[in-house]
């Protein structure tokens, strides 16, 4: 049994959140907590009210104990690229793309 949590059109990267991911993969809830409130990336702050999400929804949906849960799966993948233009020289626009991501994470209980 896993309890899930999944946040979409977050505007940041997800190489940026594959950085700060890649930190709590396997760790024990309290841990994870630890690690992203000393991270200093802007995706800590998203997984960390990510993390809390999938950890009610663990204890409130499928009746988990707090204490045993890991995180069992997280990964980000690309949402839409909101394109924007930006005034150049000789009368140009240069693109900017504006990523976004989507966020998954998944508890589990320890046996």
């Amino acid at each position: 049994m896993e309890a899930r949590a999944k946040a979409q059109h977050i505007r940041i990267s997800s190489r940026k959140v594959n950085i700060v991911i890649d930190l709590i993969r396997g760790k024990k809830i309290g841990e994870a907590f630890a690690i992203l409130k000393h991270t200093p990336k802007a995706a800590s702050v998203i997984l960390e009210k990510l993390l809390k999400s999938a950890v009610a929804n663990a204890e409130n949906n499928h009746e988990m104990n707090v204490d045993k849960l890991y995180i069992s799966e997280v990964f980000a993948t690309q949402g839409p690229t909101l394109k924007r233009f930006r005034a150049a020289s000789h009368g140009r626009g240069v693109k900017i793309l504006k990523r976004t991501s989507h966020i998954t994470l998944a508890v589990k209980e320890k046996e």
